[in-house]
């Protein structure tokens, strides 16, 4: 008969020490008591405002660099910063102006139609700027921790930054077809800032949408078109609602739609002959509501999905 002896224990290393075993909520606790935190975990918003604002030095470098670099490899270089807002003037005014004679019964066309199509190209741009904020950035979403708003905020400036230079060829226009300064030319501050203000809440709100579905950056521009035709670029939206043809209630969303009331401001603080009767009633305050609006609205959407952006 073949005896049956137990095997010995394993030796156990006095190296390796055992290993405690905890509840999931135990480990929480424990994470809290040492001051750990999950990575990439959404802020609150006040201190997502705050980080925010230690890094408007890098915002503000971020945009400089990305418009410094976006005709780096054009032999004009930052000239077409300049002349592709003239071109699209001068495109449509053929098109719109000569072959569909939208000028007749406007007053100062030309001035008319390149300020509506300078301040429309800045709401445009912003806009598709945020489609890639965070797609176009990926990289550096990923390698680094950093409040992801500084993208879509720092591309929002750049654009801004474009405008102002935008706006020297719009002056000499201007003042090649009789309009000289005068006191009203500073209401373009505050006009510029609602709309600014109002262009960047809505790049961040696209920003995470695009950044969630990137097929919504396909369907942008057919978005953007229609909303140029409807915002009174190349014809006066004044002429057009003229009379009963129109529905009061398209009439009220045509006059009050954001694009119209931003661009309809600059004509009237721009413009001699555009007066305050072409003005839809409160017409700034209906600007700056949208401003606010959109401005605290796509701040707080975007910030809402902090914790998923550069993640699978």
């Amino acid at each position: 008969m073949v005896s049956q002896t137990a095997a010995p224990p394993a030796p156990v290393s006095p190296s390796a020490p055992a290993v405690p075993s905890y509840a999931p909520g135990e480990l929480a606790a424990l994470a809290a008591r040492h001051g750990l935190k999950v990575s990439g975990a959404r802020p609150s918003l006040p201190a997502y405002i705050r980080q925010l604002w230690w890094r408007r030095h890098f915002i503000s470098a971020f945009a400089t660099a990305k418009l410094t670099a976006q005709y780096s490899q054009a032999k004009l270089g930052q000239v077409w910063q300049i002349m592709t807002p003239l071109l699209n003037a001068a495109v449509y005014y053929f098109i719109f102006g000569v072959l569909l004679d939208t000028k007749r019964g406007v007053e100062d066309f030309v001035p008319f139609l390149v300020t509506g199509v300078f301040i429309w190209t800045f709401t445009s741009s912003s806009i598709t700027a945020g489609t890639r904020a965070i797609s176009g950035n990926i990289g550096l979403v990923r390698a680094l921790h950093f409040p992801r708003a500084s993208l879509p905020v720092a591309l929002a400036l750049q654009q801004l930054q474009q405008l102002l230079f935008s706006l020297g060829a719009l002056t000499l226009i201007l003042l090649v077809f009789g309009q000289y300064p005068r006191p009203s030319w500073l209401l373009a501050i505050p006009a510029l800032a609602l709309q600014a203000l109002f262009n960047t809440g809505v790049s961040m709100a696209v920003a995470r949408l695009t950044a969630k579905t990137p097929d919504i950056a396909q369907l942008m521009p057919f978005v953007l078109r229609t909303w140029m035709y409807s915002s009174g670029v190349m014809w006066s939206l004044d002429h057009l609602l003229q009379g009963e043809r129109v529905p009061h209630a398209v009439m009220v969303a045509l006059e009050y739609n954001p694009a119209a009331l931003y661009i309809n401001l600059m004509r009237y603080a721009l413009i001699d002959s555009y007066g305050a009767a072409q003005l839809p009633p409160q017409a700034w305050a209906a600007a700056a509501g949208w401003a606010l609006l959109c401005g605290a609205a796509g701040f707080v959407y975007f910030w809402k999905a902090e914790e998923t952006y550069g993640r699978g």
